[in-house]
């Protein structure tokens, strides 16, 4: 089974995602980790990471594997690396590039195959996964969104920021010519401004149960 779940940053799809393949002992894939992981290997390599073709041929060089959520190069794991401010300044413009988008599609379904996962990003229901079993779609006013950000990282920038961080990153996903942020069709809809994660949980738990009669 595909529980296939889209929404912009910021939304809980991550959190809520783990707490889903926990409950379900469903596999966990983040679209958004492989984008940021090679972004990252480029960078690392010293590399231009605004050269995109140069960014898939690093991409092609390496072999990701994913435990328990965590993504590894050579069975080392290198999550941590992933949320630098090297990686967020980049990664939104690198993961609009089509071929590396193509190439990532690729490496997301050959892991998902035969196996029950739950998997989240920007046109995973769109695109990745158009025929999964459930397809969820996260949505939250971007100063909520802004707001959440600025509590996990109190340290970085200022909340006015985070905001127009943000909302340039929306435009970028929105806009983006192949695999833009979009409700697919049939796609169970759920605003978390104002729901706790337990909640938005276990609306899509519902939802699990309900398809598999349970």
């Amino acid at each position: 089974m595909v529980v296939a779940i889209d929404g912009p940053a910021g939304v809980g799809k991550s959190t809520i995602a783990k707490m889903i393949a926990q409950e379900c002992n469903f596999y966990y894939l983040n679209s958004g980790s492989f984008y940021r992981a090679y972004t990252y290997l480029h960078v690392q390599e010293g590399k231009d990471p605004m050269d995109f073709p140069s960014v898939l041929q690093t991409a092609k060089h390496y072999v990701l594997t994913v435990d328990e959520g965590h993504i590894c190069v050579d069975g080392k794991n290198i999550e941590d690396q992933l949320h630098t401010r090297d990686v967020d300044r980049y990664v939104a413009k690198v993961s609009a590039y089509p071929p590396l988008r193509e190439f990532v599609n690729e490496q997301l379904r050959r892991i998902s195959k035969d196996i029950d996962v739950v998997v989240e990003g920007r046109d995973i229901t769109t695109v990745v996964f158009p025929d999964a079993e459930l397809k969820c779609y996260f949505d939250a006013k971007p100063e909520v969104r802004a707001e959440r950000r600025y509590k996990q990282h109190p340290e970085g920038q200022d909340y006015e920021s985070v905001l127009r961080e943000i909302i340039e990153r929306d435009h970028i996903d929105r806009t983006k010519p192949v695999g833009a942020l979009q409700v697919a069709q049939g796609a169970l809809y759920i605003d978390t401004s104002y729901l706790t994660m337990g909640q938005v949980c276990e609306k899509v738990l519902s939802a699990i149960f309900t398809l598999k009669g349970e």
